[in-house]
């Protein structure tokens, strides 16, 4: 996989996934949707993140409902990674699904400030402020979620051993 750059939205602890994902809007398009994603806690968010950048996070990001439109909606905005002190077990494991990469890393949030430019190596979970020129070990994801990761989610994947079992 290759490293993955850009630039830094930070955002605290606990940030749950009816923030992620307001639920007045959960009837709504997917286009309309994607308009309000953590609008609660910043409403610049939606309006001014860009395809490429990384959201940094405290401890528990994507924690409540385990709302599932939740890493489709930050994964939909362009956000090319999250990474964050810990996830919600049930946001973590829908991320790698749908190949939104994902990252544990201890003391990331101290790390960061909004705007800073973030380097993310996936496969030595490494993270690297390079604003700041500090770099963090984050926790490894098993060979299997990288997998998952480098085809663009569970569904690529699968289609794609299908495929060669219908070549052999």
């Amino acid at each position: 996989m290759d490293v993955i750059k850009g630039r830094v939205w930070k955002f605290g602890d606990n940030v749950d996934t009816d923030v992620i994902s307001p639920s007045k809007y959960i009837e709504a398009p997917m286009e309309e949707q994607v308009k309000h994603v953590m609008e609660e806690i910043n409403p610049r968010f939606p309006r001014e993140v860009k395809p490429g950048d990384i959201i940094v996070a405290g401890r528990n990001f994507g924690c409540g409902s385990s709302r599932e439109t939740a890493p489709d909606l930050i994964k939909r905005l362009g956000v090319a990674a999250v990474v964050a002190e810990s996830f919600a077990r049930i946001f973590f494991r829908n991320s790698v699904a749908i190949g939104l990469p994902i990252l544990v890393c201890p003391k990331v949030s101290e790390a960061f400030e909004e705007g800073d430019t973030l380097e993310l190596d996936l496969e030595k979970a490494t993270v690297k402020n390079t604003t700041k020129n500090i770099t963090l070990k984050g926790e490894p994801l098993s060979p299997d979620m990288l997998k998952v990761l480098e085809k663009g989610g569970i569904t690529p994947l699968l289609k794609e051993i299908a495929q060669k079992q219908q070549q052999q």
